[in-house]
This record gives structure tokens, sequence and C-alpha cells, in this order.
């Protein structure tokens, strides 16, 4: 969507495309779930980090948030999983 928060993307992501649709109908058929994680991933910027993020990190927020949402859905088998990615991942 055209929201004025994501004109500073340019300046974190080599590439954003802009779709603005005007009708909510039709903008909800492209994209059902856009706006949601867009939403939550907000949400945990802020409250989690409490509005202290360094630009430096960003990437790393975004992975944090990334991860977490593929996760939702694993259940009693996230604590294995879990201990998996972090002895495999590294620190940018």
């Amino acid at each position: 969507d055209g929201y004025w928060g994501y004109k500073k993307l340019k300046e974190v992501i080599a590439k954003h495309n802009v779709v603005i649709e005007s009708d909510k109908k039709k903008a909800a058929k492209l994209f059902p779930w856009v706006n949601r994680t867009i939403s939550n991933a907000k949400r945990m910027l802020n409250g989690v980090h409490h509005n202290c993020i360094n630009a430096k990190y960003v990437q790393n927020y975004l992975d944090e948030f990334c991860y977490k949402f593929n996760r939702r859905y694993f259940g009693d088998k996230l604590s294995d999983r879990l201990m998996i990615a972090a002895m495999e991942s590294t620190w940018y």
C-alpha cells in the first residue's frame, strides 16, 4: 500500500515495489496477510524492543520476526528446533 512510513524502506532494502489499491475488497484479495504481518512486525519492534531500534541491526530484528512467524505452529517441537537453530546461526 502507499503508507507514508514505507518510504524509508529505500534506505534499508534494495527494492520496494508500491502497489496502491483503493478498493478495500480488491486489496484484501491481493494482500491477505500483508497488513497483518506488517502490523505484527511493528508490534514486535515497538513492544519487545521498546523503540530502541539500532539501524545497524534492523536485518537481525526482521530475521527474528520471520523466524518466529514461520514457526508459530510448531507447538511442542519449538524448543528442540530453537536449540538447533541457535547452534547453527551466526550473529551479524
